[in-house]
């Protein structure tokens, strides 16, 4: 078996203008300093990198691992979570997320996902750059609005979706493929690939394209009251990144999974810090143990009570005491008989 790499942490949540938080340099060295020993870059912050000219600079990219490295660490992924969104926009949601690209393509659709498509492809080419084998992305969405439909969705809809879900994604997972990266999509509410059913129904449509892999985060499958573990027995295959994230849903009798609307903390679903929420992580490494995953334990830092210096603090002890260091003999070695073929067929009778 394989161990889990890490503890890691992705700074999209402590970027900041303000020191330490404010260069990939003052941030790596608070998050050394607290234990971690890796980290995901987001690439669209560029107070962190600059993704097309880690793409086209390997000097560049150099620059930006050694940076790293500096402080004792070393860059586990890249993000393109906010980019990977505009790959796919209903109509609906297009003003919403003008916030995701560049301001001069503000309400133009179609600027934006050509725009997004091209950042994925520097994605694939910056993380060669870097060495690293991974990366981490949404799906975008053209059916969310219909997750849970009235009236009826048509007969055919959901396969025209997904089917145009493959045909945007389909030339990014090759690109990332003539590098040898894995794109993982974070299975999330809000993205056409959401849980397990979702994601077979977009391999079955990219021809089981081995680059289209799993970023597994159980605090998303709490919130959907989905069976995070056995989600690991049916997909370990395709689980190449994993988030370290806790979640708590504790439902009543005013609501239930879709929160009522109500703000982070009035919800019945919510993320928390680790060890704050319901997430059983000790089954979760070991499930992942059992599988091989040699990934990194990467904590992805959402609470809607705890301060988030507070949540990074505490969060690299508690995933350093759930790594497990595999096994290399049977724990009943010590009772072995040794045998040959010809004394098994004695023990058998034969």
């Amino acid at each position: 078996m394989k161990s889990i790499k890490g503890p890691a942490i992705f700074l999209a949540q402590f970027a900041d203008d303000k020191a330490p938080f404010n260069n990939l340099k003052n941030i790596c060295e608070y998050m050394a300093d607290l234990g971690y020993k890796g980290v995901q870059i987001p690439s669209w912050d560029n107070r962190m990198i600059d993704l097309q000219k880690a793409a086209e600079s390997k000097t560049y990219a150099d620059e930006i691992a050694g940076t790293v490295e500096e402080t004792g660490m070393v860059i586990t992924e890249l993000s393109t979570h906010l980019q990977g969104q505009l790959v796919a926009v209903h109509p609906a949601y297009n003003e919403l997320f003008d916030g995701f690209a560049p301001a001069n393509l503000k309400g133009d659709l179609k600027g934006k996902t050509e725009w997004a498509t091209q950042q994925l492809k520097y994605a694939a080419k910056a993380s060669s750059n870097l060495g690293l084998s991974a990366h981490a992305t949404f799906s975008g969405a053209l059916m969310w609005h219909t997750v849970y439909p009235w009236p009826q969705r048509p007969a055919g809809l959901v396969d025209t979706g997904f089917a145009e879900l493959a045909n945007r994604w389909t030339p990014i997972l090759d690109e990332f493929d003539k590098y040898g990266i894995d794109v993982c999509y974070e299975l999330h509410p809000g993205e056409d690939l959401h849980d397990g059913i979702t994601f077979e129904m977009f391999l079955d449509k990219v021809n089981h394209h081995k680059r289209a892999n799993i970023l597994y985060d159980p605090s998303h499958f709490v919130l959907q009251c989905l069976d995070y573990l056995q989600f690991i027995d049916f997909y370990h295959e395709r689980i190449k990144m994993f988030h370290v994230k806790d979640a708590e849903f504790n439902p009543t009798g005013k609501q239930g999974v879709y929160g009522g609307f109500q703000g982070w903390v009035e919800r019945a679903g919510r993320f928390r810090s680790l060890g704050d929420g319901q997430v059983d992580f000790g089954g979760i490494f070991s499930k992942l143990s059992q599988y091989n995953f040699d990934g990194w334990a990467v904590l992805e830092w959402e609470c809607a009570i705890k301060h988030p210096e507070q949540g990074a603090a505490e969060g690299a002890p508690f995933i350093d005491a759930h790594l497990i260091r595999v096994t290399e003999k049977a724990f009943d070695d010590f009772a072995g008989t040794g045998a040959d073929e010809s004394f098994n067929k004695k023990i058998l009778g034969i």
